[in-house]
């Protein structure tokens, strides 16, 4: 059962990093064209709006992949001399209180949406463009829950399996 999540989960923050990746791809090319265009006198229209944008979509799009791996900044210099049950207990920790910080931010994004869309009335617009806010709140919304729902299954398996994060990774 928790390997059929698990794989349904790994679909899910795929599908992040590919918004992430298609993110990057955009930004990298606005900024390109933005330069050449600075160069010959005519920059782009709404490149800082579709810059700001873009970058909601790579680091939002990335983060749950990034726990995945274990690429989050680690600094390991007591872990060496710490007993096993204390660096199981941190790794626990910091998978419980990152899920409950990205649905914190979920929860507030979400809420601004609400309030802002639905009970005020106010569509939310870049400066330059017009581009509304809301797809990307959404986007940050639906990303933040499955960095929240990656980190919930990180804390369930280090219950199941009783490893702790390093040995799970090969680094113990």
């Amino acid at each position: 059962m928790l390997h059929r999540i698990n794989s349904w989960a790994d679909r899910l923050i795929r599908l992040a990093a590919l918004v992430g990746t298609v993110g990057l791809v955009v930004e990298v090319t606005v900024i390109l064209v933005d330069v050449i265009g600075r160069f010959f006198g005519t920059p782009l229209t709404g490149a800082q709006d579709l810059t700001a944008m873009g970058l909601t979509l790579i680091v939002f799009g990335g983060m749950a992949l990034c726990d995945k791996v274990g690429g989050h900044v680690n600094v390991d210099l007591f872990e060496g001399s710490m007993p096993r049950w204390m660096i199981w207990t941190g790794d626990f920790a910091s998978a419980v209180i990152g899920a409950v910080i990205f649905l914190g931010i979920a929860w507030t994004t979400w809420q601004s949406i609400v309030l802002m869309r639905f009970q005020l009335g106010i569509v939310q617009t870049t400066n330059i463009i017009d581009l509304q806010f809301d797809w990307f709140k959404s986007a940050i919304v639906v990303m933040c829950l499955i960095t929240a729902f990656g980190m919930i299954l990180r804390a369930v398996g280090l219950i199941v399996t009783g490893e702790t994060g390093q040995e799970s990774k090969g680094h113990a």
